[in-house]
């Protein structure tokens, strides 16, 4: 158990110093990639998939770790779609720029700080959100409507945190509600295996983590007829139906 832990703790200041570095390198490419494509792209798809990229490297490189992504083609190049994931570990933002499709971010306001990684988030004019900030979440949800207006998809974590025990917990209603408002699907994605990559408290890495990402067909909101409830409920079952289903068809790797 102790020689296990003394490899994990190697490779974790292995990992860690690597995305510190890279990211250094990785930004002033995105600081390039900005200024270059800026005058003709405005909504910043060339820039978010450039980011796509960058986060995919530490899969690219990690021989510990694996991703499997299946239903791209649910995910629209172009138009108003609300994005919604479960969400587990500060890894499934590794994972979901593996879905190498156009969208802003929906992210908590401290990671904007972060050098190089947050300045990036706000090169692609990520949306930031104040957890538990009334005044935040009304121009959040106004940042998201303004996207969507413009026909970019937006992607959002319903239950507002990380889970602690890897169960889908209770969704929040604001991206819902912006579907609601706005006519356009929800696009359920499913995230399993996610939560053995970046532990929410501490830096050291599990050994293996074989992640997977499944993404549902779309669902239209227009049946509910404004009953945002009943269209989040809709949208959580189907997730936690399927979420069961691929782990009980592929079990997460334990310990």
């Amino acid at each position: 158990m102790a020689h296990s832990r003394a490899i994990r703790l190697a490779f974790s200041i292995l990992f860690w110093s690597f995305l510190a570095l890279s990211s250094v390198v990785l930004f002033f490419g995105a600081l390039v990639v900005w200024l270059v494509t800026f005058p003709f792209d405005r909504d910043g798809w060339v820039l978010h998939l450039y980011s796509c990229a960058w986060a995919q490297l530490y899969f690219w490189v990690n021989p510990l770790w694996s991703l499997e992504v299946k239903g791209r083609e649910h995910l629209p190049w172009r138009g108003a779609a609300v994005l919604v994931s479960n969400h587990q570990s500060l890894g499934d933002i590794l994972v979901l720029f593996g879905l190498f499709r156009p969208f802003k971010w929906v992210s908590k306001a401290e990671n904007f700080r972060l050098p190089f990684i947050g300045w990036n988030m706000r090169l692609n004019r990520y949306v930031r959100l104040v957890r538990g900030d009334k005044e935040s979440i009304g121009r959040m949800m106004a940042a998201c409507d303004a996207w969507l207006a413009r026909g970019v998809p937006v992607l959002l974590f319903p239950e507002g945190t990380r889970s602690p025990d890897g169960e889908v917990k209770a969704f929040k209603d604001g991206a819902f509600a912006l579907a609601a408002k706005r006519g356009c699907p929800v696009i359920p994605i499913v995230l399993t295996g996610t939560a053995r990559t970046l532990p929410k408290h501490g830096l050291v890495l599990e050994s293996r983590a074989r992640c997977r990402v499944k993404v549902l067909p779309p669902v239209d909101p227009a049946p509910f007829h404004g009953d945002v409830a009943a269209l989040r409920e809709h949208v959580r079952t189907r997730i936690i139906e399927e979420k069961a289903r691929l782990e009980a068809v592929s079990p997460v790797l334990a310990n």
